[in-house]
């Protein structure tokens, strides 16, 4: 049995970051930037109106209330641009400034002192003008050449939003891990509505595990169920293998029971075993291994949060290394009351982040940890991670807390909640 430190170094030692791939924008939503990217253009692409209203030329002079102007023009957002000349010309939001005009005065800030064809001619000013106000300059956003993002960064909306206005159509982004699920267990049941028989239970972990994976950034290319035997486990391994699998997670079959059959399969078919079992509550059995094609084996024990605790802490590790992400950014907060945790383990716990009354926030472990337990995952928002040393994490200690992903922020609650 091996630290966690340990197996976490062996894991991103085994983990190569993987090629890029050119995507059009819209198809790269959620992906991983393979390098940065500047802009080809300043945002705004030029000095435009903040407002409706009348663009003037200041020159930096102030204009007092009651100076007047004749309006020489009228300008609209997507109108070409226009030479401004002498007095003022109405203006509409997002439209060109005119050459030559600097300032804007709100529609409501000026008289109209006379009309053509429902168009204003002439207008005076109500108050006090500044020179510049209400123009939005070229470049005031994003500067031509500037790096606006990082190789790194996950392509949320914001970054695509951003994106998009720059004119930016296709993106190098870094290839999606591609991963299998294999949940082993002859008591498996797929179908969430089939009836269970005598001693079955229903496959929850292979959904889970599908759904973090994909949160995660990985590209689910196989699943499935199998039972309790080896030839059955080989061929199942071998056509998710064939659908292209680099990173391969099974749940069961990894302790040290009859029917653990998974670390003696997997060396009968010539992978090198880097690690089985690690000093960690729940989820000790784990089994990390490495195929003779260079596929990473994640074997993960059975237990629904021995199985969740796998995919977070060893897994999300190994795919942000793939994807060529900093180390994860975690929280330290302090505990709203002592915890005790099996001596020498690094305890992974359920847990809700709160805030009280003064936006103070702090860490509540949940009751009910055994790792059988599902509705403590459901009212969890947060792992807290209590290092192995001790017995006891007092209240009041801060410690470590993470978000039930590496890609999801924690979900605050009140503490009345």
């Amino acid at each position: 049995m091996i630290a966690y430190s340990q197996a976490l170094q062996h894991l991103l030692d085994a983990a190569t970051p993987l090629p890029a791939e050119r995507l059009p924008l819209h198809e790269a939503a959620g992906r991983t930037l393979a390098t940065d990217i500047h802009s080809g253009q300043a945002l705004p692409p030029f000095d435009n109106s903040a407002m409706d209203g009348f663009a003037l030329r200041a020159e930096g002079v102030t204009f007092e209330a009651g100076a007047g102007f004749v309006v020489q023009g009228w300008q609209a957002a997507g109108d070409a641009g226009a030479e401004g000349g002498e007095g003022a010309w109405e203006i509409m939001t997002g439209a060109r400034m005119p050459a030559g005009l600097d300032t804007v005065v709100p529609v409501e800030s000026v008289e109209i002192l006379a009309s053509e064809d429902g168009r204003p001619t002439r207008i005076a000013l109500k108050g006090t003008v500044k020179p510049g106000q209400n123009v939005r300059l070229r470049g005031q956003d994003v500067g031509e050449g500037e790096r606006v993002l990082c190789a790194g960064q996950v392509l949320d909306i914001n970054a695509r939003t951003l994106l998009h206005a720059l004119g930016v159509g296709e993106v190098a982004v870094v290839a999606r891990p591609k991963a299998a699920v294999i949940a082993t267990g002859k008591e498996l049941v797929t179908e969430a509505a089939q009836t269970l028989e005598s001693g079955q239970i229903r496959d929850s972990n292979r959904p889970y595990l599908v759904g973090r994976l994909q949160a995660a950034g990985a590209e689910v290319v196989w699943q499935g169920t199998v039972g309790d035997d080896v030839a059955a486990f080989n061929a199942v391994l071998d056509e998710a293998l064939a659908a292209g699998a680099q990173l391969l997670l099974s749940t069961g079959a990894v302790s040290a029971g009859r029917y653990d059959f998974v670390p003696d399969a997997l060396r009968d078919r010539g992978a090198r075993i880097v690690f089985h079992k690690v000093a960690i509550r729940p989820g000790k059995p784990l089994l990390f291994a490495v195929l003779p094609n260079g596929a990473l084996y994640f074997g993960l024990p059975g237990n629904p949060v021995s199985a969740a605790v796998g995919q977070r802490f060893f897994v999300e590790p190994v795919l942000r290394r793939l994807l060529g992400l900093a180390p994860e950014t975690v929280l330290q907060l302090p505990l709203q009351a002592d915890v005790r945790k099996p001596p020498g383990l690094r305890f992974h716990a359920r847990a809700r982040v709160e805030m009280d009354g003064q936006g103070r926030l702090s860490a509540r472990v949940l009751s009910g940890q055994e790792s059988f337990r599902l509705m403590s995952m459901l009212q969890a928002n947060a792992w807290v991670v209590l290092e192995a040393e001790g017995d006891l994490a007092a209240a009041g200690s801060y410690v470590r807390v993470q978000g039930w992903g590496h890609h999801d922020p924690v979900q605050l609650a009140s503490q009345e909640s």
